[in-house]
């Protein structure tokens, strides 16, 4: 992974969305739906790589999904835009902030709260001296913030031969997107444009991969092992930037 960070840092463009939507919401609020739009499609696209690049998984296929994201964000993104990239990200990750829903234990994501510090501190773990103001803001108690570099390392160690097996067939098969046409479409449409053509130009897959944006009558995002295709929901924008008045 030390050597993706170096081959990799580049400031995309994909926060710089403008249309219809984007007006209707301060900028604030704008820059936090696009990046946890951008940060859940890097989830979706750890689904992804599981499946096309065979990469084993030792415990919750979602819980591994979560830390490639972090990955992403600190290798691809130059130390500012990173920084925003994970603040805002993290607090998509609090679905009931006021803490009135029962926790499904059963279900196959992590409680809220427990990924929102394990996205925090893979991300401060990546650079502890750069980061340790934004850990502070975001609440990460010190008892885990000692962990965190070492919890960054392992899991580099783990993702770092599949991404870098990815980086060795860039030009090769890659993602193609399938525009949405609404409004909040054309949103999304502009986040991932920009981010699925630098991502082309630095990875590449066994088969290609279709990225779909639609409505699906839900917020949502999936990734579709039979279709190799991940679908982003048109309903995640307005669903988001409701979230971004909740904190």
């Amino acid at each position: 992974m030390k050597k993706l960070k170096t081959a990799l840092l580049t400031a995309l463009a994909g926060l710089s969305v403008s249309g219809p939507v984007r007006a209707e919401m301060s900028a604030e609020q704008a820059d936090f739906v696009s990046a946890n739009i951008l940060t859940i499609f890097y989830h979706e696209l750890a689904h992804a790589v599981i499946d096309l690049m065979d990469v084993p998984i030792f415990g919750q296929e979602e819980d591994a999904a979560d830390v490639m994201a972090v990955l992403l964000v600190d290798a691809l993104f130059e130390e500012e835009t990173a920084q925003t990239l994970a603040y805002d990200s993290s607090f998509g990750f609090i679905n009931d902030p006021e803490g009135k829903e029962e926790i499904a234990f059963w279900d196959v994501h992590g409680p809220d709260e427990q990924r929102y510090f394990n996205h925090v501190c893979l991300f401060f773990g990546a650079n502890p001296e750069e980061r340790e103001d934004l850990a502070i803001e975001l609440g990460l108690p010190e008892e885990r913030a000692m962990s965190c570099p070492e919890e960054f390392e392992l899991a580099a160690e783990s993702w770092g031969p599949a991404l870098e097996e990815m980086e060795g067939l860039a030009g090769q098969a890659g993602m193609t997107l399938e525009k949405g046409e609404g409004e909040a479409g054309a949103f999304i449409n502009g986040v991932l444009e920009p981010e699925i053509g630098e991502l082309n130009k630095l990875f590449g897959w066994p088969e290609p991969l279709r990225v779909a944006v639609q409505p699906c009558d839900e917020p949502n995002a999936y990734y579709d092992p039979e279709e190799r295709s991940i679908t982003m929901c048109e309903e995640f924008v307005p669903y988001l930037a409701e979230q971004f008045t909740r904190f």
